[in-house]
């Protein structure tokens, strides 16, 4: 029997998931909600994060999904632990991925682009001190970053001005390879391929996260058949649906790689959940 894949993210960064999965097993059936009532997860209290992962992780079991990926840094380090004891079904989470990117480097200087809560999170210094080795990792926080690309501004000035800022001193001193720790900065690979010069490149932890899936979806019975058709995303929104829609629109025409989607508003109780306030 075919396993439907729930994923979850405070908007369109864990799209980057759902598009390497749906290139993996275009057949599989997928559900993504995006909480973007809450979003961004960066900027809300760990308690209320990790109510909201819970219920909404919840929910998508209940609803019959038999794997689960929490697709946001933020919202792994607050809540993954506490998803795997309420389902009784896998969960995936994500990490910023410094141990391949530590792998890749030949100058052994390695950068982490991540938010401002990840990048002062003990979840990544837990990382760095088990994966570094004799690497040199310099992280740096990039506010607001997220929310351009949650608006679809994934190319341009604003972006772009950004991005140079922050990779100018760690390019200087050597680095050729990021580690990019945040799935919405996923979204910026044309934008980080135009501004890095030749022989450094920039990793995501999208697809290692899809072949873990694909790899548990194996061992449980849980992959579609060969001959099945393409299946489309069944994608709810929490919070605006025309402004993600609009969002999404954005980063299409900017090139952005995404599944298809059918989108619609989250309903019941996952819908009416507090956000803590806006943003």
């Amino acid at each position: 029997m075919t396993t439907t894949v729930g994923i979850l993210d405070s908007g369109v960064g864990g799209l980057t998931v759902a598009s390497a999965l749906h290139r993996l097993l275009p057949a599989l059936p997928v559900r993504y909600v995006a909480d973007t009532a809450a979003f961004p997860y960066g900027d809300r209290p760990e308690a209320l994060v990790s109510a909201r992962v819970l219920a909404i992780g919840e929910r998508l079991a209940v609803e019959g999904c038999g794997l689960l990926v929490v697709a946001c840094n933020t919202a792994s380090s607050a809540a993954l632990e506490a998803l795997r004891s309420a389902v009784a079904v896998p969960v995936v989470g994500m990490e910023p991925p410094l141990k391949p990117a530590v792998a890749a480097s030949a100058s052994g200087r390695v950068l982490v682009l991540a938010t401002t809560v990840t990048a002062r999170g003990d979840r990544l210094a837990r990382l760095e001190r088990r994966h570094a080795g004799g690497a040199r990792v310099e992280t740096v926080p990039m506010p607001g970053l997220a929310s351009l690309v949650e608006r679809g501004v994934v190319a341009g000035d604003e972006v772009e001005g950004m991005l140079r800022t922050a990779l100018a001193g760690p390019l200087a001193r050597g680095v050729d390879v990021i580690a990019l720790g945040c799935t919405h900065y996923g979204l910026l690979g044309a934008t980080l391929a135009r501004l890095l010069p030749p022989g450094v490149r920039a990793l995501d932890a999208a697809h290692p996260v899809a072949r873990r899936c694909r790899d548990l979806l194996a061992a449980s019975g849980g992959l579609p058949a060969a001959s099945s058709a393409e299946a489309t995303v069944d994608c709810r929104a929490t919070g605006d649906v025309r402004g993600l829609a609009a969002a999404l629109d954005r980063l299409r025409a900017s090139g952005a790689d995404l599944p298809p989607l059918d989108l619609r508003a989250a309903t019941g109780a996952v819908a009416v959940l507090p956000s803590g306030g806006g943003g």
